[in-house]
C-alpha cells in the first residue's frame, strides 16, 4: 500500500515519515507521496534525502500552513502566538521573533493560494509589533514571488494587507455581542464548532451539531441579531413547515437546532446580560441610547459591581470597559475595584492589559491612540447594540483610500492600482453577477496579531456586502471569545514553564 502524507515541514513531522520507512523490510507503506504545507527547511530535507529518499515517490511544497475557517476569515492555528507576542518574560527573547517569523510565512501561502502580491501596510505604534510582522510578511512575498514554480517576479496586485496589533481595539473584545454567532459563542459551551442539545422527542438523549458553512440557514442567520433571529425561527413558522412540508425533515432538523441555541442564548441574556448591554453601550459608546453624553463613568459602572448576581467574568469586562473608556484610571482607584469586588485571584486579567500597550494605569505618556470613529448615527441599530468595531472603520476607510499614510505607512510601494474611489464608484455601475464582481475586485486583506473576534469577522462580510467591488478577508494567529481573551491576558504575568507552548 502507498501512502499520501500532508504534513507540516517541522522536526516532529519529518521523523514520524522517517519512522516509517527505518528499513526497506519494516517499512509501513510500499511508498510515500509527501506534501509539505510550508517551505521545507534544507536541513530536515536533507535529513529525508539521508533516510528514506528511495520510498519517497513525490516530494512537494503546496504553500497551504493557514487554516480557512469560513469563505473570507482564517487563522493560523498558533494560539501561543499572544503568549510569545506579549509576555513581557519574553520581550527580548528569540521567542517573540521566532514567532513573528512564523506568522510571516504562514500569511505569505496565503496570499499565494489567493494569488495575491498585496501592498503591505501596518498601523504604527507605541510597539514594533506590527511593524516587524509587516517588514517580514513583505521580505518573505519578495523571496516568495522571486522563486515560484514559473519563475517569474509577480507584480504587486490590486490588493492591500494589514497587519494591526490586537491592543488597537480592546473594547469589541470584551463587550457582550447580541449577533447569533457571537452571543452564541461568548454565552454558550461550544466547542470546536460543536453546539449540543437536548430536543424535543430525543428521550432526553444529547444530540451534537456542527456550525459550519455547510448549513445554509446558519450562514443566513449567524450575522443576524437575535431578536430578528428569534422573530424568524419562531415556533409558530416551524409548526407551519411541519403541516406544509413534512418531506423536507433536514431543513426542519436544522431550524430546531438554531431554535435551542437562540432559545439557549435568552436563557443567559434576561436574567442578568440585558441588564449588563446598557451599561456596557454607554461605557464604550461614552454617550447614552439618547445620544447624551456619559458625564461620570464610574456612575454607570458602579450598579454592575453591586449586582451579586453578575459572576466575576462580568464584572471583570465591565471594570475593563470604565478603563479603556476613560483611557486609564489611578492605581488607588483600580486596586479598590479589585478589592471591593473580590477578584484579587484574577486582577491580571485587568492589570495585563498594559503588555498590549492599552493604558489601564492613567498617565499623559500612557495616552492610547484613538482611532477617529465614523458618524453611524443615521444607522438603524438596537440599543443595545449599538457600538460598531472600530476594524470595520479600516476596512471602509482602506477601500476608500482615507487611511492616513503617517499612522499607517506601506512597507512596500503602494500599488498604483489601488483606488479607493473604484471601490466607491462600483455601486453606480450595471449589475453584474456576484461571481464577475469578486473575479474582477481588489482584496481587502485584514491580519489582527493575538486574536480576532466574532464581531470583527462579521464586519468583514458587512463591508464586502456594501463595496461590491472589493471582497475583505479577515485573518489572525486565532480566533477569540471574551473569556478566552481573559484568560489569555492573565497568562501573561506567568513565567513561560507554566503556560502550555506547542512544541514548533
Amino acid at each position: 500500500m502507498k501512502a499520501i502524507y500532508l504534513i507540516t515541514p517541522t522536526k516532529k513531522s519529518i521523523d514520524g515519515l522517517i519512522d516509517d520507512f527505518i528499513t526497506k523490510s519494516s517499512s509501513r507503506y510500499k511508498a510515500a507521496y509527501v506534501y509539505f504545507t510550508d517551505f521545507c527547511p534544507d536541513n530536515l530535507f536533507n535529513k529525508i534525502k539521508s533516510s528514506c529518499a528511495k520510498s519517497i515517490k513525490r516530494c512537494k511544497e503546496i504553500n497551504i500552513s493557514f487554516f480557512p475557517y469560513e469563505s473570507q476569515v482564517f487563522t493560523l492555528n498558533i494560539p501561543d502566538a499572544f503568549y510569545r507576542c506579549y509576555s513581557p518574560a519574553l520581550e527580548k527573547t528569540k521567542d517573540k521573533d521566532a514567532v513573528l517569523q512564523v506568522m510571516a510565512e504562514q500569511i505569505v501561502t496565503l496570499c499565494a493560494t489567493l494569488d495575491e502580491n498585496p501592498g503591505v501596510r501596518y498601523k504604527s505604534g507605541p510597539s514594533d509589533r506590527a511593524s516587524k510582522l509587516a517588514q517580514l510578511v513583505e521580505k518573505t512575498l519578495e523571496n516568495y514571488y522571486k522563486t515560484d514554480e514559473k519563475s517569474q517576479i509577480k507584480a504587486k496586485t490590486h490588493s492591500q494587507l494589514i497587519i494591526i496589533d490586537r491592543g488597537f481595539d480592546p473594547v469589541s473584545t470584551v463587550l457582550h455581542e447580541l449577533t447569533f454567532q457571537a452571543m452564541a459563542y461568548d454565552l454558550l459551551p461550544i466547542e470546536n464548532d460543536t453546539y449540543k442539545y437536548k430536543a424535543e422527542g430525543s428521550g432526553g438523549k444529547e444530540k451534537e451539531a456542527i456550525l459550519e458553512e455547510d448549513d445554509d440557514l446558519w450562514v443566513k442567520m449567524r450575522h443576524k441579531h437575535i431578536a430578528d433571529v428569534i422573530e424568524y425561527l419562531s415556533i409558530s413558522a416551524l409548526s407551519q413547515l411541519m403541516k406544509k412540508m413534512p418531506l423536507y425533515r433536514k431543513e426542519i432538523s436544522k431550524q430546531v437546532v438554531h431554535l435551542n441555541i437562540a432559545e439557549d442564548c435568552m436563557s443567559k441574556f434576561k436574567p442578568n446580560i440585558e441588564r449588563l448591554c446598557k451599561t456596557e453601550q454607554d461605557l464604550a459608546l461614552g454617550t447614552d441610547a439618547e445620544g447624551q453624553k456619559v458625564k461620570d463613568s464610574m456612575r454607570v459602572l458602579l450598579p454592575v459591581l453591586l449586582n451579586k448576581s453578575h459572576d466575576s467574568y462580568d464584572k471583570i469586562r465591565a471594570i475593563l470597559l470604565y478603563i479603556f473608556s476613560t483611557n486609564g484610571t489611578t492605581q488607588e482607584n483600580l486596586d479598590k475595584l479589585i478589592q471591593n469586588v473580590q477578584i484579587e485571584s484574577d486582577s491580571d486579567m485587568i492589570r495585563n492589559w498594559k503588555y498590549l500597550d492599552v493604558p489601564v494605569i492613567s498617565s499623559f505618556v500612557a495616552q492610547q491612540y484613538k482611532y477617529p470613529r465614523r458618524d453611524r448615527s443615521s444607522e438603524e441599530t438596537f440599543q443595545l447594540s449599538r457600538w460598531t468595531p472600530v476594524i470595520k472603520d479600516v476596512m471602509e476607510d482602506a477601500i476608500e483610500n482615507k487611511l492616513d499614510s503617517k499612522d499607517w505607512p506601506y512597507c512596500s510601494r503602494c500599488p498604483p492600482t489601488w483606488n479607493g474611489s473604484g471601490a466607491v464608484s462600483a455601486r453606480q455601475k450595471p449589475k453584474a453577477s456576484y461571481r464577475e464582481e469578486r473575479k474582477s475586485s481588489a482584496r481587502l486583506i485584514i491580519f489582527v496579531i493575538g486574536g480576532i473576534t466574532y464581531s470583527e469577522m462579521r464586519s468583514a462580510y458587512e463591508v464586502s456586502e456594501a463595496y461590491k467591488s472589493c471582497e475583505v478577508v479577515i485573518g489572525s494567529t486565532h480566533i477569540l471569545t471574551p473569556k478566552r481573551l481573559l484568560e489569555e491576558v492573565k497568562s501573561l504575568s506567568k513565567p513561560k514553564d507554566m503556560v502550555c507552548i506547542k512544541d514548533e
